[in-house]
This record gives C-alpha cells, structure tokens and sequence, in this order.
C-alpha cells in the first residue's frame, strides 16, 4: 500500500495506490479498504481505546496480477472525523484551546489513524491484506 505522508482532516479523502505482485498468475475479485481511528485515552491500568470505522470503500472487479508483474491500482477513500465536545471548544476560542490542550496531555488522550486493505483472490483460501499507519494534520 503507497499512502502520502500525511493527510488533512479537512480534506475528507484518502488518496493512495494498493500494489498487488504475486510469482504466479492471480485475479483479485473484491478489494475492501477500510480507514480506521484509534482513540486512546488514560495511562497504564486506566487506559482505555476505542476504535471507530472512519471511512471503507469495496472495490468489486476481477484484477488480473500476471506473473512478476506488479499492479498499481489508485483509490480514493472518503472519510468523516468527528469532533470531540473538547475539540468543538478549542475551535471557538484560542485560550480555550491551550486549556483543552493542556488536559488532553494530562489524560493521555490521543488518536491514531490507520488504513486497512484486504483482498480476495479467487483460488485461494487465505486473502492478503496490509495495514499502515496514516498520520492525519
């Protein structure tokens, strides 16, 4: 998976490339991409994440992978980030945001983005998949 370094939440879209090689002839049948947010919070036996489906996209068409030849195959997928009732009043005012900062580092809060691709291809019983790491601005 080709990802850019960083991606704005703003933008709504993930633009990326999934590479697909294999030693003998293939055919992909269905692609499932998937951005995923891992929201972390507390420290040590406190801690608690949640992960919550940001964005997915299915590509349903038969892809044929010939023999040691790779494949590039360009997708775009769309997401929403909501906001957090902290970070709704950071926006609204500058001091607010240093305080809601100034908590958040206190309670360890973060997120995480990643982006999560699976493949079936047809003729086998275990489907290839890569997850990356997506570092949202």
């Amino acid at each position: 998976m080709i990802l850019p370094a960083a991606v704005r939440a703003s933008s709504g879209v993930v633009e990326g490339h999934l590479k697909f090689e294999s030693m003998h002839p293939q055919v992909i049948s269905h692609i499932h991409v998937t951005l995923m947010e891992k929201y972390v919070r507390g420290r040590w036996k406190n801690k608690l994440a949640d992960l919550y489906k940001i964005g997915e996209i299915e590509l349903e068409e038969d892809i044929e992978v010939p023999a040691d030849t790779p494949v590039l195959i360009d997708f775009k997928l769309p997401f929403t980030v909501s906001k957090s009732e902290m970070d709704e009043i950071a926006d609204k005012n500058i001091v607010f945001k240093k305080l809601v900062n100034t908590a958040k580092a206190i309670k360890n809060v973060r997120s995480e983005f990643y982006v999560q691709a699976e493949a079936k291809v047809k003729g086998t019983a275990l489907s290839p998949f890569d997850k990356q790491e997506l570092k949202m601005v």
